[in-house]
C-alpha cells in the first residue's frame, strides 16, 4: 500500500480503540523467532485533541489505569507515545496532538509482552488516525525494528502462533503455525518482576554445535507437536539449550514448579519470554490439577503466583473506531 499524502485525511477517525493481546516469546526452543498470542489484552484509546486543549498549549495527554498503571509514565517518554510518534516519522508527517488512555491488563516485566503491546498499540493507533497509510506487513516490520526481534510483536499484531525468519534480503517471512485445539496454555505469573535486560545478560555469547543442532531439531519437532497434539513429541520438543538453562537461575523455585507441572501431566513447562512467568502446555483434562500444582509449588518457595488457563488468540490486534 502506498503512503498517504496527508497524515490526517478527511476519512481518518478522530478516536480509535486498539486492543493488543499478551504473548509468550521464545517459545521453548524457538528463541527470538517463535511466539504465541493469548486471550489477555491491553487496551489503548487514541483521541485527537480538540481546539480547547490546543488553545491551552496541550499536545499530549496520557491517562493510565489498571495493572501497574502507577509505573507508566504520562509524558513524552511513555513507550506507547514513542511508538505512536515513530509511525508518523515513518510516513514523514508531523505528530498530531493526542490523548492516550491506557487500560493495562497485562502485568509489567513478567515475560508476557507488555512492551510489545505498547509498540503495536502505538503503531496501530497512529496508523488508524493517519488514515491507514501502512499495511499490516509494514507495521510488523516497523514493530520488529523497534522491538529488536519479532517473536513478541508479530503474534501481538497478527495473533496465533507465529514463526519469523529473514530471507536473503533480510526481509521478514512470517509463518502461522496451526495449534491443536487440545493443547491448553496455562500461565503461572509470579508476584515478582524480571527485566529483559537482566535475562539477556545471563546468556552466553556463543553456543556449541551440539546445542545448535539440539535446538534446531527440537524446534522442528515442536512445530509438528503443536500441529498434531501428539503428546510424546510435545514432551520432547519443549526442551531447550539456548536460553532456559541460563535464565532459570533468575527465577526462584523454577525447578520445583517445572517438576510439579510434569508430575501432574503437563507436556512441558517453559519460560514465557524473558520470564519470570512460566507457561505449561497441557491436555484439557489435566488443567485443573495442573493449575493447583503450579500455585502450590511456588507457594512452597514463599512466592504467590496467579495461574490462568488461557486460549490462543487467533485475531491479534483489534481496532474499533470510536
Amino acid at each position: 500500500m502506498s503512503l498517504s499524502p496527508s497524515a490526517l485525511s478527511a476519512s481518518s477517525p478522530a478516536s480509535v480503540k486498539v486492543s493488543v493481546p499478551a504473548t509468550t516469546a521464545n517459545l521453548g526452543p524457538g528463541f527470538d523467532c517463535l511466539g504465541a498470542a493469548w486471550s489477555l489484552h491491553n487496551h489503548f484509546r487514541f483521541t485527537l485533541l480538540g481546539k480547547e486543549a490546543l488553545d491551552q498549549g496541550e499536545r499530549l495527554q496520557i491517562v493510565a489505569q489498571g495493572d501497574g498503571a502507577e509505573q507508566l509514565s504520562t509524558d513524552a517518554t511513555n513507550f506507547v507515545y514513542q511508538s505512536f510518534c515513530q509511525l508518523f516519522a515513518e510516513i514523514h508527517q508531523p505528530v498530531p496532538p493526542v490523548r492516550i488512555d491506557i487500560d493495562s491488563r497485562i502485568p509489567l516485566s513478567r515475560g508476557l509482552g507488555s512492551s510489545a503491546t505498547a509498540i503495536v498499540g502505538g503503531l496501530v493507533g497512529a496508523n488508524m488516525l493517519a488514515g491507514e497509510p501502512l499495511d499490516g506487513g509494514a507495521i510488523a516490520a516497523l514493530a520488529t525494528k523497534l522491538e529488536g526481534h519479532p517473536d513478541n510483536v508479530v503474534p501481538a499484531l497478527l495473533g496465533g502462533c507465529r514463526l519469523a525468519a529473514q530471507d536473503l534480503n533480510q526481509a521478514w517471512e512470517i509463518c502461522e503455525l496451526p495449534w491443536h485445539s487440545d493443547i491448553i496454555p496455562v500461565l503461572a505469573i509470579p508476584d515478582f518482576t524480571l527485566s529483559t535486560e537482566a535475562a539477556r545478560q545471563v546468556l552466553p555469547q556463543t553456543y556449541s554445535r551440539a546445542d545448535a543442532i539440539f535446538n534446531a531439531a527440537h524446534l522442528g519437532l515442536l512445530i509438528r507437536g503443536l500441529t498434531t497434539g501428539h503428546a510424546p513429541w510435545l514432551r520432547a520438543a519443549l526442551q531447550d539449550k539456548i536460553h532456559q538453562p541460563y535464565r532459570k537461575s533468575l527465577i526462584p523455585g523454577f525447578d520445583a514448579v517445572q517438576a510439579a507441572a510434569l508430575a501432574t501431566g503437563a507436556y512441558g513447562l517453559v519460560i514465557s519470554g524473558a520470564g519470570p512467568t512460566v507457561l505449561a502446555l497441557a491436555a484439557p483434562e489435566t488443567v485443573a490439577q495442573l493449575s493447583q500444582a503450579l500455585a502450590a509449588a511456588w507457594q512452597s518457595h514463599g512466592i504467590t503466583a496467579q495461574v490462568q488457563a488461557l486460549a490462543l488468540n487467533a485475531q491479534g490486534t483489534v481496532v474499533c473506531r470510536a
